[in-house]
């Protein structure tokens, strides 16, 4: 199956959103930017961390800075939740001897 890039043009005129901001989370390694023939796309599989940034950042009026603090500690708990989850899978099966 092919990936699935979407233009940040098209991101930008759907949520409202100036192109440099979108360049300024590409350049703090928030969000990727692949550039294709002198257009620069965006994989549909990032949208949704677009949309926590965008929340973040407008709702919250959490800066670049503070964002990428924030999802780094969310993958973080992300992580630490499947290995508690993988240990308790592993303890369920001694218990049950």
């Amino acid at each position: 199956m092919e990936a699935q890039f979407i233009p940040t043009r098209t991101i930008c005129l759907h949520y409202e959103i100036e192109i440099t901001f979108v360049k300024e989370l590409n350049q703090y390694g928030l969000i990727e930017i692949e550039e294709k023939e002198n257009e620069a796309y965006i994989h549909q599989d990032q949208i949704a961390d677009l949309e926590k940034i965008l929340r973040l950042y407008n709702e919250l009026k959490v800066n670049l800075e503070g964002i990428d603090v924030v999802l780094n500690l969310l993958k973080k708990e992300e992580a630490l939740q499947e290995e508690l989850n993988t240990l308790r899978n592993r303890l369920s099966l001694y218990e049950n001897e």
